[in-house]
């Protein structure tokens, strides 16, 4: 049987990645996503006996993300402002790969927050609609009716206008 260093330490290794990108989806600040992450390894440490299925884990370490982002909001927020959010990325997409990126993410902010969080999950971390449903607390049903929301609503964002087309200038 492993020590609960053993198993606090797979965790870190496994999902390090996978939480610090899902917080910076959600705050937009690699600083703030940082202490994010930070914060929900401590908590999942206090909190170690009490994951049972390490299958779960990822949804267990993601809720405990939601909820210290939750609480960010009532604690005293710091100016991050002259912090640059990209700094030290790793991975650098090509140009246009990067607009169509942050076109993507302007997209997926502009759609309400029951929409976009199942969207986000399921696009970023690949997580199935139980997955999901485990991860947001929500019934599957539920999960799959906001999945089928959000894309749809996604699509009329994407499309173009349809209000300048065939309109002929005389």
């Amino acid at each position: 049987m492993q020590s609960a260093s053993q198993r606090f330490e797979w965790l870190v290794r496994t999902f390090s990645n996978d939480l610090f990108r899902y917080a910076y989806w959600l705050c937009q600040q690699r600083v703030v996503a940082e202490d994010l992450v930070q914060e929900t390894m401590l908590r999942a440490w206090k909190n170690l006996d009490s994951l049972q299925d390490f299958s779960a884990a990822r949804s267990w370490l993601l809720t405990i993300l939601r909820h210290e982002n939750a609480r960010r909001f009532e604690r005293k927020q710091f100016d991050y402002a002259d912090q640059d959010p990209d700094e030290g990325v790793a991975i650098q997409p090509s140009l246009e790969d990067q607009l169509h990126q942050q076109q993507l993410q302007q997209l997926l902010f502009k759609l309400p927050i029951d929409y976009r969080e199942p969207l986000v999950l399921q696009l970023l971390f690949g997580m199935s609609g139980d997955e999901i449903s485990t991860t947001l607390n929500l019934n599957l049903n539920t999960v799959n009716t906001r999945l089928f929301r959000a894309r749809a609503q996604l699509k009329q964002l994407l499309e173009p206008t349809t209000s300048t087309q065939g309109v002929q200038h005389g």
